[in-house]
């Protein structure tokens, strides 16, 4: 420091004064303006008694006023201007930062490091204030002489306007170093507000892209396949985006996910029967009188919770930078929190975190033992990229260890998506997980968080982990996945569930399956056992919804071909086909399970109803291709008149957020 004051020092002396010639002048300009106001004003010897009449402080500074002209008021005050300017950029400055401090947000811990080198040297910056004192003399000598010759004055030049910029070498601020800027100022803006719930990284959120399924003709394509889907994300992510005041992405609408989010009260199957029932209604459709929605409900056997197999449970946490805010990790570990109390006695759990690497927080461990592993939560901290690909491969081999015959095991992967690091295939990822999922072990997916959700990989790694994908955006819908359906999100009862259904020409012209886009299947798929399908947890209900059009309706979308075949005649009533088919867990070949769908004049119940308003719902948020006039508060009233007893408020909430959805589509 003493050095650095020995350079300044010597720099002030170096630095060139004020042109001698230039002051002399100044000066001798000065003194003769001065004895040229005080000629004849020689004082006279007056009476005591007689008081003058100008006498006083204030008389006579009026009457040397009045007496002083212009030219020599201007030389003068311009001279002593240039002298006090040239002492003011010389004299030490109290180092104080005026520069409007940094919003708290940006602020982060500097790491240990080297001095950093100051940007300007003590005699590079002398130079520059040198230059502003002979910038300042030079306008004193034209003032000088534009008043004596009676021209107008010329405007002074503006000097370099000097801002400070702080030096840090570590923590410590070190000195401050002046440096020429613009000389117009900037306009001052206030820091912005920090709202600690809102997202200000880029939005780089992925989710998966489909079209819409169109309309078939039955007459060209009879045949319907696709795999059975029990996520609930969709709906969870649609409520999301509306709570913050934004329609959803259109990606990020999947209809069955909306629809199969509601609980329904579908018949069970009785003891000794396959493992899920199904059922069928067929109703008017409600945004075209000219066709009709076909309902199917599969609906999952619930055992007792006596009669549950062992559980093995691997938590897999992304604890990586990305899942510090209040609604990823923090949210995350309450959600766990309530988990727990769900897992009976002899059930086990592991935790394994990755962030940059992977690692074993917590070994396997009997789910009575809770304080060793909510103390493992508690230790759970973000920070770092992710390597999403190790910590899978470790939460699988502790799986693999936990794992014994007649147990259930599975890894629940926490994350917000964004697997950035050490995914540098994501072929052979999908393919490792479903090579484990075919020696037994499940993969599920919870999603939290918005802002960097990649919806795509978490529905890719779930489909191929034969498990569901969830999206946890409050801690409610955390007990509803964990607790309330704990059952069906942990426990399996059929694997590779697929769905096929043959509709009948002579009944049936046209058709269109409402949702399941990412889960089509090809026909053949139906019956190969090799292709991959979604399953059902213990307790779960799927929902499927068809619109069909009979021959002959006014709201036949295609013409009629002119060389196309004849429209087979039969007198069966059947609509279609149903078929299904399943694994039992652990199982490599599938069972089959066939039902005739057939129309009803019983009239549609509540169940019915409600989901054919989710699924309205569910297309106006993507562009209602198909509903004709029928909007916002048909939906709304729809979904109204179809509450029922709505134990836990999920169907009035449903009304709520379409209200909402229909304020913000008109902004």
């Amino acid at each position: 420091m003493t050095e650095d004051f020995d350079k300044l020092r010597d720099g002030l002396r170096k630095a060139p004064g004020a042109d001698p010639a230039r002051k002399e002048a100044a000066l001798r300009l000065a003194m003769q303006n001065f004895d040229r106001a005080h000629q004849g004003t020689q004082p006279q010897p007056r009476p005591i008694p007689v008081r003058p009449r100008n006498a006083g402080l204030f008389a006579g500074v009026r009457t040397m006023l009045s007496r002083l002209t212009t030219r020599p008021i201007l030389a003068a005050t311009t001279s002593v201007a240039a002298i006090c300017l040239g002492l003011i950029v010389v004299l030490p400055i109290t180092p104080t930062d005026l520069t409007t401090p940094k919003p708290l947000a940006e602020v982060a811990p500097a790491p240990e490091a080297t001095p950093a080198p100051v940007p300007a040297t003590a005699q590079e910056a002398v130079a520059d204030l040198a230059a502003v004192s002979d910038a300042a003399s030079d306008t004193a000598g034209a003032v000088n002489g534009a008043v004596a010759t009676g021209q107008k004055v010329p405007a002074a030049p503006t000097a370099p306007s000097m801002t400070r910029k702080r030096v840090q070498d570590g923590q410590m601020l070190r000195r401050e170093t002046y440096l020429p800027q613009p000389s117009v100022a900037p306009t001052p803006i206030a820091p912005a507000e920090i709202d600690p719930g809102v997202q200000t990284a880029p939005d780089t959120e992925a989710f998966p892209q489909a079209e819409a399924n169109p309309i078939k003709v039955t007459a060209q394509d009879p045949v319907s396949t696709f795999s059975v889907d029990v996520d609930t994300a969709s709906y969870a992510v649609v409520r999301s985006s509306l709570m913050q005041g934004q329609l959803p992405p259109d990606g990020a609408v999947r209809i069955e996910e909306m629809v199969n989010y509601f609980p329904y009260t579908y018949a069970a199957p009785a003891v000794g029967e396959a493992p899920f029932k199904s059922s069928v209604t067929v109703m008017p459709t409600p945004w075209n009188p000219g066709t009709q929605l076909v309902r199917i409900g599969l609906q999952g056997r619930l055992p007792a919770i006596a009669d549950r197999p062992a559980l093995n449970l691997v938590f897999l946490v992304d604890t990586s930078g990305s899942m510090q805010n209040a609604d990823k990790l923090p949210l995350l570990k309450q959600s766990l929190r309530l988990l727990l109390p769900q897992l009976r006695p002899e059930d086990e759990v592991a935790i394994v975190a990755y962030a940059g690497s992977a690692g074993e927080v917590l070994p396997p461990t009997r789910a009575e033992n809770s304080a060793a592993i909510l103390d493992a939560l508690d230790r759970l901290e973000a920070g770092g990229s992710t390597a999403g690909a190790e910590g899978l491969e470790l939460a699988y081999r502790l799986a693999e260890k936990m794992g014994a015959k007649g147990e259930v095991s599975r890894v629940l992967l926490a994350t917000d998506g964004d697997f950035n690091v050490g995914v540098s295939d994501p072929d052979g990822l999908e393919k490792f997980i479903a090579k484990k999922r075919a020696q037994g072990t499940y993969l599920s997916v919870l999603g939290f968080g918005r802002g960097n959700l990649d919806d795509a990989v978490m529905q890719t790694l779930a489909q191929s982990g034969n498990g569901m994908a969830a999206y946890i955006d409050t801690l409610q819908e955390a007990r509803k996945v964990l607790v309330d359906q704990l059952s069906g999100a942990l426990f399996p009862i059929a694997d590779d569930v697929k769905i096929q259904v043959e509709w009948n020409p002579a009944q049936v012209a046209e058709y269109r399956l409402i949702g399941y886009e990412t889960r089509a299947l090809a026909r053949e798929d139906f019956n190969n056992d090799k292709v991959d399908a979604g399953e059902i947890g213990a307790g779960h209900a799927v929902t499927a919804l068809y619109e069909v059009t009979a021959p002959g309706s006014t709201a036949l979308a295609n013409d009629p071909l002119r060389y196309g075949a004849a429209t087979p005649s039969t007198d069966s009533p059947e609509l279609g086909f149903l078929r299904l088919r399943y694994k039992a867990p652990g199982e490599t070949t599938s069972a089959l399970i066939e039902t005739p769908i057939t129309a009803s004049d019983a009239p549609a119940d509540e169940d019915a109803r409600f989901a054919a308003a989710i699924a309205g719902f569910g297309q106006l948020l993507t562009g209602a291709k198909y509903l004709g006039d029928w909007g916002w508060q048909d939906a709304i009233a729809l979904a109204q008149s179809a509450r029922g007893e709505d134990a836990f408020g999920y169907r009035t909430e449903a009304v709520n957020l379409m209200r909402l959805a229909q304020s913000l589509s008109v902004q």
